[in-house]
């Protein structure tokens, strides 16, 4: 009769603990786009004066060089290193897994041989407790961590984008010049 107790409180733990999760992923933003997706740095280019597909490939490549030169941007390279949102990521609960385990262990080993089940389910359910505390101070301390890293990438893709603008103005400017449309 006593192990029911246990297994019920168990079981309890898990399922607070799941509505938990539950609760904090649905309460979470999305996760921000990729910092690396296209600044739309893309142009359509169009022969008006008749050049050949050979000669456009070798202005396109020049004027490619020299808008690089010009603003400091590489289309063809990744404008930033990859980072590990740990925002987006879902929470692990080892704290409160881990408080259940220990508030069990401790509650059967203090309440004596009579009543272990009855000490394991109120210790089970207090480790959790405590373990969910725990969790839920390192969640706020990192979504903290990932809202300054959120505000250093926005400023970081700002000037990602405006250097993109900028090489679309020089590569325009520079095959417009040659006899080109450019879209």
């Amino acid at each position: 009769m006593r192990m029911n107790h246990f297994l019920t409180a168990v079981a309890a733990a898990f399922l607070v603990l799941g509505a938990r999760a539950y609760a904090d992923d649905a309460a979470s933003p999305p996760p921000s786009p990729d910092a690396n997706a296209a600044t739309g740095a893309d142009i359509y280019v169009y022969p008006a004066d008749g050049q050949s597909e050979r000669q456009l490939d070798r202005d396109r490549y020049e004027c490619h060089g020299w808008a690089g030169k010009q603003t400091g941007y590489d289309p063809t390279q990744p404008p930033l290193a990859s980072h590990q949102n740990a925002h987006g990521l879902p929470p692990d609960h080892t704290g409160a897994v881990n408080g259940a385990v220990a508030g069990a262990v401790i509650g059967a080993t203090v309440s004596g041989p009579h009543d272990a089940a009855g000490g394991a389910m109120v210790g089970a359910v207090a480790g959790a407790i405590i373990g969910a505390t725990s969790d839920a101070a390192r969640a706020r301390e990192t979504a903290g961590l990932a809202s300054r890293q959120t505000a250093a990438e926005q400023a970081e893709r700002a000037r990602i984008e405006k250097q993109a603008y900028d090489y679309r103005r020089a590569i325009t400017a520079c095959l417009e010049g040659r006899g080109y449309t450019v879209k």
